[in-house]
């Protein structure tokens, strides 16, 4: 079954197989394609109408030839089926094969409609082939093969016109046999043009000349002795008579207008079934140029909704941008807002102590900021900083915490220098011994004038604790992985 084309069911030809998986011959895709718009699989409608998809959609640029399949094809063992033919082989020899086969039926090359074995196609042509042209060579006039044989046969038979030569007389009576086959539709005798007077219809013109055979012969001879006075060369013997010139250019000329009407006949037709096909193919052009004109409209239409589509997709994506922007401001003021304290006494949590004091060391993250929080509902606004490795003196000894004062939006209305005491504590999670540091400020230092940046520079106690004390397993500043670090604004 997988050798059969889906659409002829046939032994497939240059195999292309659809996206669907199914097979079909290249010529009968083609045919398919080009007679159907939107055509679909027929082997997909059978074995399941209601999953088509678009992988069903037949096209000559959605297939592919199917190099396997065609492989296995070749190799297949055939035999002919013509009958008495006994040739066996594989299939890519068939091909040859039929071009070759003697008991193959073929139509006759010269068109007189008969169809013959190959192996006796010779047979046919000389015997038989009414088409089949032989020119005579004592006077060069066309005849068919049978008729050419009729003429020899003539030519023993006919004794009694010696005198003129029974060559010459053969072509003149075969000439006039010729000319009776193209007269036979008109309602004279096909002798008329040796004298004969009798008109009729085609039944009575038939019964005159079979029984006006002797009265033809005479009106024939009577012609012919009358051409033989213009003639130069009449009475020569029978073996040496030649054409005469005149009568060969006078019987020559009707075959050729006769040939010639044949011909130009023949050419009308063939011009006639030329011009419908062209018609046809005319009309196809037209209609594929329409179908082309609104594909480029229809494309030309998608395209603008492709680009308006893309304006809005990248307006939208400009949109949530600024969406996600305004999100996660109001998701830093909500932490903020949950974190801040207003009374000037904060709690900071400090979680993964280990790993941030790592990372303090690597150089990593240096220092960790608090969250911002207020001395007051309208006051300063601060912030703790730690360096859990240390900063200056205390770089890899201690515990380094500062103090940093920050713009707040009351500023303006607040005394400055920053004048409050600050106090540090590191929080003993079993409440024994906390670690206590406190300092104030120094008015003339930078760090507590009335903030320009976001932040002034930070002041506090760079030796605030020994880093081998904080680890020490005697108290629990580090408990869980997580310190408390509290600031007291008086």
């Amino acid at each position: 079954q997988k050798f059969l084309c889906s659409n002829c069911n046939n032994i497939l030809k240059k195999a292309l197989q659809t996206l669907c998986g199914h097979r079909y011959c290249s010529a009968c895709l083609t045919w398919i394609v080009r007679n159907n718009k939107n055509a679909i699989c027929q082997k997909c409608k059978e074995e399941d109408p209601n999953t088509l998809g678009e992988e069903s959609l037949l096209a000559e640029e959605r297939a592919f030839g199917d190099a396997a399949i065609n492989k296995e094809i070749s190799e297949l063992r055939v035999h002919c089926v013509t009958l008495g033919c006994s040739w066996s082989g594989i299939m890519k020899d068939f091909e040859e094969h039929q071009s070759l086969c003697e008991y193959a039926l073929i139509p006759c090359h010269t068109g007189c409609g008969h169809v013959v074995m190959r192996r006796k196609l010779a047979d046919h042509l000389e015997n038989g082939c009414v088409n089949n042209v032989t020119v005579c060579q004592q006077c060069q006039c066309s005849l068919a093969s049978s008729e050419y044989q009729k003429q020899h046969q003539k030519k023993r038979e006919i004794k009694e016109f010696p005198s003129i030569g029974f060559d010459y007389f053969l072509c003149i009576f075969f000439f006039q046999q010729s000319l009776s086959t193209s007269l036979a539709n008109k309602d004279g005798c096909c002798f008329s043009e040796v004298g004969c007077a009798f008109r009729g219809s085609k039944e009575k013109i038939k019964e005159h000349e079979k029984s006006s055979v002797g009265a033809h012969m005479l009106l024939l001879l009577q012609h012919i002795r009358q051409l033989q006075g213009t003639l130069c060369s009449a009475t020569r013997a029978a073996k040496g008579l030649t054409p005469q010139p005149e009568l060969n250019l006078r019987n020559g000329s009707v075959l050729q207008q006769l040939v010639r009407e044949k011909v130009i006949s023949e050419l009308e037709n063939k011009l006639h079934v030329f011009e419908n096909i062209v018609a046809v193919l005319n009309k196809e052009v037209e209609s594929s140029n329409m179908e082309i004109l609104a594909f480029r409209r229809q494309s030309e239409l998608d395209q603008n909704i492709i680009r308006g589509l893309e304006l809005k997709i990248a307006e939208l994506h400009r949109c949530l941008t600024q969406k996600d922007a305004g999100l996660s401001s109001l998701h830093k003021s909500l932490l903020f807002s949950e974190q801040a304290s207003y009374d000037g006494i904060f709690l900071w949590k400090i979680t993964e102590v280990g790993r941030k004091l790592q990372d303090s060391v690597t150089g990593r993250t240096v220092s960790l900021y608090s969250p911002a929080f207020y001395t007051a509902k309208y006051g300063y606004k601060v912030c703790l900083r730690v360096y859990l490795n240390g900063d200056g003196a205390g770089k890899g000894t201690h515990l380094s915490l500062f103090f940093v004062v920050m713009k707040g939006d009351y500023d303006a209305l607040l005394p400055w220098p920053f004048r409050h005491k600050v106090t540090f504590m590191l929080l003993d999670q079993n409440n024994r011994e906390h670690i206590i540091d406190a300092f104030r400020p120094d008015l003339s230092s930078a760090s507590f004038q009335r903030p320009v940046n976001d932040m002034n520079v930070a002041s506090g106690c760079p030796m605030f604790l020994p880093l081998a004390k904080l680890q020490s397993p005697k108290h629990a500043y580090v408990k869980e992985d997580t310190l408390f670090l509290k600031c007291i604004i008086e």
